[in-house]
């Protein structure tokens, strides 16, 4: 599901790495080796992924192969909950995105192929901004998806069918 495109970085503090082991600190938890192996893994590069596609993709790795689905599903939780990923559902499906040290920014969902197209809006962050004050509410984010077609299906969709696709 991923588009190879980045938006950028936001400056943190601290790795994830350290920020999740503070997090399963504060939680009264360890950081285990099957949990390292799985946020290694999971913040080496920044794409949009479902727990399946996750376990498909760590199974393809020697050292993700010690990472069990259970510790998959659970530390995909944990990651949420301490502001590490972010999850959307999507047509009943759980996708996950970096949150932490990953700019505010908005999706396109493609109903046809699935794909998501990350954009960030100036105008659509103002008109954030606005609304909150309008309604003297101290705004802290949002997400927003936009459902629709993309290009790409667009163009399959409305290609006129030739004798050549009954070949």
């Amino acid at each position: 599901m991923s588009s190879g495109y980045s938006l950028g970085t936001v400056e943190v503090s601290s790795s994830p790495q350290e920020r999740f082991a503070d997090f399963l600190q504060s939680k009264g938890k360890r950081i285990t080796q099957q949990r390292r192996i799985l946020i290694d893994f999971v913040f080496k590069r920044h794409d949009h992924f479902d727990a399946e596609e996750l376990i498909l993709n760590l199974a393809q790795v020697p050292e993700g192969r010690k990472v069990s689905r259970p510790t998959v599903y659970r530390t995909l939780n944990e990651l949420v909950d301490s502001g590490l990923l972010r999850r959307m559902n999507l047509r009943g499906r759980a996708i996950y995105e970096h949150d932490y040290g990953y700019p505010q920014h908005d999706h396109l969902h493609c109903t046809m192929c699935d794909k998501l197209i990350e954009f960030q809006s100036k105008e659509l962050s103002d008109l954030r901004r606005a609304v909150a004050a309008e309604y003297d509410f101290r705004d802290s984010g949002h997400r927003l998806i936009i459902s629709g077609v993309c290009s790409d299906c667009s163009a399959t969709r409305h290609r006129r069918h030739t004798p050549l696709d009954l070949v």
